[in-house]
């Protein structure tokens, strides 16, 4: 069956541009908390180390979640997880709005909600966009990427202006109504699981395949998957990817200032970065259906990780800006790169839970990398050894990404049914 199209339109362009809008949300609510800390530490009477401490443990549930999002997607399909996550998230708020002491708020804020937009995250979307797009499957999972980006740089000010407003309370139960009215629709009437056998491929496509390429793959068990090497290298990426992020994310306008730029100079730096990346990102997924995918994933870790060296070394404005913009080009590719080679090496069955467990590495390095860019320049009165180890573990990771397979390795072969 070829690509079910509505005129010249394909509908899994629909489903790419709700699963975007998703993951403004969801990543925008989770990694743009910053409106909230100061109300929160006023209204709770927490100390900031306490909320910092609660804010840490969600994002590894968000992180530890995600695994468990695939799994759910591989058992139960795409629709359930994101009705369930939405009635997580409703709960989640409701219950962190009345939360006061400590502990109540943990579970609330720190842990439901993170499960809650986990259930909601990439790692849900995935698997159906890698099933509704096989040409032009890098263009589609680069979307998820721009939401992200667009989630950091759209939500924290809007969250902003409407504590201002309304207190964090309201803009709490605000953003758990305004989430609840985009995503029971869209999973009721957009989200589709049954995708035609070969994607987004025309007739004239699938009618030139070799006759031996025309087959549907089957995937290795999952355990099975989990003990081969090319997971085990997506996983190591991912994790430089965490490191490198989170140290800039925590770290970056604090080493800028450190090293003598004032603090609109070295905001804006890291800002560019953002911004870049909104629109890099396009570009970047439509080079990524053209050429390898492991080769480009290699480039982008490569120029990242001199990218970080370049930011210890910047002295003028120009400079500072000049290296901003050349890293914001790469800094959004690697994630959704590293879910189009899951999906090209072991298939989309198992691409979801395979993709939350290599999450997990990426959240992992975003933890230990926030550690030690305090601890290092506490220590030793110095940023170069958090962030050269970054440059030094982005450089390792564009070795290991050349070393990945081509694509279906993995894969047995079966003569198409469809």
């Amino acid at each position: 069956m070829a690509a079910k199209r509505f005129g010249s339109w394909y509908f899994g362009w629909n489903i790419v541009a709700a699963a975007t809008m998703l993951t403004l949300l969801t990543v925008g609510m989770r990694m743009g908390i910053g409106p909230f800390f100061l109300p929160m530490v006023e209204d709770l009477g927490f100390s900031r180390s306490l909320l910092s401490g609660i804010i840490a443990i969600g994002m590894l549930c968000y992180g530890l979640g995600m695994p468990i999002a695939g799994y759910l997607v591989s058992k139960h399909g795409t629709r359930p997880v994101l009705l369930l996550g939405n009635a997580v998230v409703v709960a989640a708020s409701i219950w962190t709005v009345y939360a006061r002491d400590p502990i109540s708020f943990l579970l609330a804020f720190g842990i439901l909600l993170s499960i809650g937009l986990a259930l909601a995250s990439p790692v849900t979307l995935t698997p159906v966009l890698a099933r509704w797009f096989i040409r032009r499957r890098g263009m589609a999972l680069f979307f998820l990427s721009t939401g992200s980006m667009a989630g950091i740089a759209v939500m924290t000010p809007l969250l902003n202006v409407a504590i201002e407003a309304a207190g964090w309370q309201a803009t709490m139960l605000g953003f758990a109504a305004v989430y609840t009215l985009f995503t029971v629709p869209m999973a009721l009437l957009v989200i589709r699981d049954d995708a035609p056998a070969h994607g987004d491929q025309t007739h004239e496509e699938v009618a030139a395949l070799p006759a031996g390429k025309r087959f549907l793959a089957e995937s290795l068990k999952l355990r099975e998957a989990l003990r081969t090497s090319p997971f085990w290298k997506i996983t190591l990426g991912l994790f430089a990817c965490g490191f490198s992020m989170n140290l800039l994310g925590t770290h970056g306008v604090p080493m800028l200032m450190d090293h003598g730029f004032d603090a609109t100079t070295s905001s804006l730096g890291i800002g560019l970065i953002g911004l870049v990346a909104i629109f890099s990102t396009l570009a970047l997924g439509r080079i990524s259906d053209i050429v390898p995918r492991k080769k480009l994933l290699a480039v982008i870790y490569f120029v990242r990780g001199l990218g970080f060296f370049a930011l210890l070394v910047v002295g003028a404005h120009w400079e500072l800006y000049t290296a901003a913009a050349i890293g914001g080009i790469v800094w959004a590719g690697s994630i959704a790169l590293s879910s189009a080679l899951l999906a090209d090496i072991y298939g989309v069955r198992l691409v979801g839970v395979l993709y939350g467990c290599a999450y997990l590495g990426h959240q992992v390095g975003a933890m230990i990398s926030s550690w030690l860019g305090g601890w290092a320049y506490e220590a030793f009165g110095t940023h170069w050894i958090a962030f050269g180890s970054a440059g030094v573990v982005l450089l390792m990771a564009a070795v290991i990404a050349l070393l990945l397979p081509p694509k279906e390795f993995t894969l047995t072969a079966r003569p198409a049914t469809a």
